[in-house]
């Protein structure tokens, strides 16, 4: 029975001496632990000191290219086409007859206006002498000169209406695809096809309002478009006089020259308007830059430890910011890693 209380003895002892043992040994590690962690070697990471500079104040946007002048082609009278006098996709010029529609019908009706108009004209010169003579009152007279001038409106009229049945170019440029054939009975709503100005094209786009003032009539922008690494140039002629309420934006066109015919209507252009330029600015690489929910930060180096600093950027270019506020000249800014970065992290700063 006593060594049975022994062995209990012992088994409770040695529990409780292992139980002592393994706090100790975790106590041990938590202290090692943190003293690693009090230690632990800075982040190496990439600077640049903040200098000033002069900074050109581009502002990049986007735009679309329109023909100058556009048209599409209608016929005003109603009837069957004669004649189509134009290629599908070639240059026509001012003034060209593109189509005729037949106007037998309207030139019997001149025949017939042109009849009246001469036994109108002949009854006026008759009543003009028997006027002079006494022989008929002033009141008969005038019914005969108004019947003579009614006799000219008619035949000026289907002189017009047969002016009509030739469909003739507003304006030079390239005519598009045809929708007619000989033959066929067009009216006012039938499409003949569409004419284009394209020597020279407009470029049309927005700015935000808060640019409105640095822009003015006269100023020329550069722009690209898809497939082409060309830089074309471009001088702004118009700019809307109110900023449209629904977008804060004021619409902007500028006309380009398209001699070489390279650029088409319809295409979107990468434009770069210029602004003013500005003297001591401080400009950083984008990729120093972390947007938050409030605005930009970046960090900068203070006494080996990662700083965060809120900025306000303003204009972008391809590979640099403009900062307004938040960077001094002097600053260490931290250019890598910053997306890994905490507030007082330990650093080691290679300035480039």
């Amino acid at each position: 029975m006593k060594l049975k209380h022994l062995i209990y003895t012992l088994l409770i002892v040695a529990i409780g001496g292992f139980v002592t043992y393994r706090i100790i040994s975790n106590k041990g590690k938590n202290d090692e632990s943190k003293n690693f962690n009090d230690k632990k070697a800075p982040t190496t990471v990439n600077g640049i000191i903040i200098k000033t500079a002069t900074f050109d104040n581009n502002l990049a946007l986007s735009g679309s290219i329109e023909a100058n002048e556009q048209v599409e082609i209608h016929s005003e009278v109603s009837g069957i086409v004669e004649g189509i006098f134009f290629n599908e996709g070639s240059n026509v010029t001012k003034g060209q007859v593109l189509l005729k529609v037949n106007d037998i019908e309207l030139k019997a009706q001149l025949r017939q206006a042109l009849t009246r108009e001469d036994l109108a004209a002949e009854n006026a010169r008759r009543a003009k002498l028997l006027l002079q003579k006494e022989a008929i009152s002033q009141e008969e007279a005038d019914v005969a000169k108004a019947d003579l001038a009614s006799a000219q409106a008619q035949s000026q009229l289907i002189r017009a209406q047969i002016s009509k049945t030739s469909v003739r170019a507003p304006f030079s440029g390239k005519i598009g695809l045809r929708n007619i054939s000989p033959g066929t009975y067009i009216t006012p709503t039938v499409l003949v096809a569409k004419l284009v100005n394209t020597s020279k094209l407009k470029i049309t786009f927005s700015i935000p309002e808060k640019y409105a003032s640095e822009v003015k009539s006269g100023s020329v922008i550069d722009f690209k478009v898809s497939g082409s690494d060309k830089t074309y140039n471009a001088k702004i002629y118009a700019i809307e006089p109110e900023v449209a309420v629904a977008t804060r934006t004021l619409q902007i066109r500028a006309l380009a020259d398209n001699n070489d015919g390279k650029l088409f209507p319809g295409t979107f252009a990468d434009i770069k308007l210029p602004l003013n330029i500005i003297k001591d600015a401080i400009v950083v690489p984008s990729q120093a830059i972390i947007p938050i929910q409030d605005g930009k930060k970046v960090f900068v180096a203070n006494n080996g430890q990662a700083k965060e600093v809120m900025v306000d950027a303003t204009t972008r270019t391809d590979s640099s910011i403009l900062i307004l506020a938040g960077l001094k000249p002097g600053d260490t800014l931290i250019t890598s890693g910053v997306m890994s970065l905490k507030n007082e992290a330990p650093i080691k700063v290679q300035v480039k």
